[in-house]
């Protein structure tokens, strides 16, 4: 195998050549032959290049799912510069700080983008080349541009596979945003590994229906494009929305964070939808509800999986519902060649059934932390396990158990307390929607157990039937001293609980 072998550009053009009028990809009601979508990318790669960025440069992404996007992403790869992906909807202040920790220099993004950040110093000096994909803007590239660029393929000879590709924008404790650095030899290895893990080949039609900035889309996207199947892309996640497109679309496999999943299995409770051609569909992100897991197990007539993993180290554990019957609570095994360990604070393997932090040696580990090689080394132990900083324990089959995450926490009187048993009680009680555990800051025990609740709308819960079912149900050190009643709790774009947000919300709630 030569050294392209690593490099995204040419496993692309390689299927693109040996598959050229199949469909490639589809958004809606637009799709592109593997010959097209070359096409486009290769014209994108030399619009680029006319424009001023350079191998190496970083492109700035504030954009969501769509075609242009995934073209964007392969024209990257084929000129070997590197995207840092965004949710367009952050906060101006929060968009330039994770632009400037990743050195953007170029930005590729929608017109509404670049009249909201108009006098942030996005739109400043420092950034050499602008391109806007949905109209015009005085002294800013338009998409028409990349349209009419003659069309050739580039010299893919420069590419090693070493190339930082994908900046993944994450903030620390500190909210200072902590830029996972994936090269294209990672997102490769990454998304062969799901190849070989779940059977995909080249009659596969594979769906990602979350947005582009997220890990999963990204790999879902590359998946279909480096074996021959297609790329089916939902720009708009609604549970009709998306029975739709599977139908439609004849959908064969498909990887979904547990939020949607939640939404999915309540439709499919109350009404049948065909969605006969689906053989795998894999739940990511948080752990499914126990209650929803039930349904989609009972409901779906295809395999059904779920996933552990971080964006640092990809996914970590893998269980097949159908073949661990008696292991449903966990989050199952090691991917093969990854291993995990249960470390004490001083990194200590801990014996079976001990609750400790997950730490994880696997060949799809990041590159780094972009520019922040310190940081990573101390993430990492000294024999290169990731400390992915959440909890967790392992049975003696090898089997992982998700006890949450370390910094969430509740030491009361001295005892540590895990959000999610106090949570999984609370949601076996008829009425309630959601809930969440957090700490509140106590003079007597240092913290105490407080409890966001969303309950159904004609529910007659009140703080005593809590209180009471908690005193059945939990151990007293997990009894909850406080209770809020919410409408909704903070979750950020994939459906995960913001737990530190909590105590700052709840300081505007009545409490009980």
């Amino acid at each position: 195998m030569n050294k392209l072998a690593n490099s995204i550009a040419s496993r692309f053009c390689q299927i693109a050549d040996k598959f050229e009028n199949k469909t490639a990809i589809c958004c809606e009601d637009k799709s592109l032959t593997y010959r097209q979508l070359k096409e486009l990318s290769c014209k994108y790669a030399i619009f680029l290049t006319k424009n001023g960025v350079k191998y190496g440069d970083v492109i700035g992404v504030p954009l969501n799912i769509s075609i242009e996007s995934v073209a964007l992403m392969l024209a990257s790869s084929i000129i070997g510069a590197a995207l840092a992906p965004v949710n367009a909807t952050l906060p101006a202040e929060d968009l330039v700080k994770a632009f400037k920790s990743a050195c953007v220099k170029h930005i590729v993004a929608r017109k509404s983008f670049f009249n909201d950040m108009a006098g942030t110093c996005l739109q400043g000096s420092n950034i050499e080349c602008k391109l806007c994909l949905d109209g015009t803007i005085d002294g800013i590239h338009s998409f028409s541009e990349v349209l009419n660029e003659p069309y050739q393929v580039p010299d893919l000879s420069i590419l090693t596979g070493n190339e930082t590709f994908i900046l993944t924008l994450t903030s620390g404790s500190t909210g200072t945003p902590k830029p996972i650095e994936l090269t294209q030899k990672n997102k490769l290895e990454r998304a062969d590994a799901h190849i070989q893990l779940y059977g995909i080949n080249f009659k596969d039609r594979i769906l990602a229906a979350t947005p582009l900035y997220h890990s999963l889309a990204e790999r879902l996207v590359i998946m279909p494009l480096i074996v021959g199947a297609t790329s089916v892309l939902l720009p708009r996640f609604t549970p009709e929305n998306w029975f739709t497109c599977v139908a439609v679309n004849r959908i064969t496999f498909t990887i979904a964070v547990s939020s949607q999943l939640k939404q999915i299995a309540k439709v499919m409770k109350e009404k049948q939808h065909d969605i006969s051609d689906m053989r795998l569909i894999v739940s990511s992100s948080a752990l499914l509800e126990e209650s929803v897991k039930k349904i989609l197990i009972n409901q779906l007539n295809c395999e059904f999986h779920e996933m552990y993993g971080t964006s640092e180290c990809s996914t970590v554990t893998d269980l097949d519902f159908s073949r661990s019957k008696e292991k449903q609570g966990s989050i199952g095994k090691p991917l093969p060649n990854v291993e995990v360990k249960i470390l004490d604070e001083r990194h200590h393997v801990l014996p079976d059934g001990n609750i400790g932090e997950i730490a994880v040696k696997t060949p799809l580990l990041c590159n780094s932390y972009y520019l922040l090689p310190e940081k990573m080394k101390m993430s990492t132990t000294g024999d290169g396990y990731f400390l992915t900083g959440d909890l967790g324990q392992k049975d003696e089959e090898g089997f992982i158990y998700y006890k949450g995450r370390k910094k969430d926490i509740i030491i009361t009187g001295g005892i540590n307390v895990f959000p999610q048993d106090i949570e999984q009680k609370i949601l076996e009680l008829n009425g309630v929607v959601e809930c969440a555990a957090f700490a509140i800051p106590d003079e007597h025990l240092g913290e105490s157990v407080a409890l966001a609740v969303i309950i159904e709308k004609d529910s007659e819960i009140t703080t005593r039937s809590l209180r009471l079912f908690c005193a059945k149900k939990l151990a007293d050190f997990q009894q909850p001293h406080h209770f809020f009643f919410v409408e909704k709790l903070p979750k950020n774009t994939m459906g995960k609980l913001e737990r530190r947000k909590l105590p700052m919300i709840m300081q505007t709630q009545k409490r009980d």
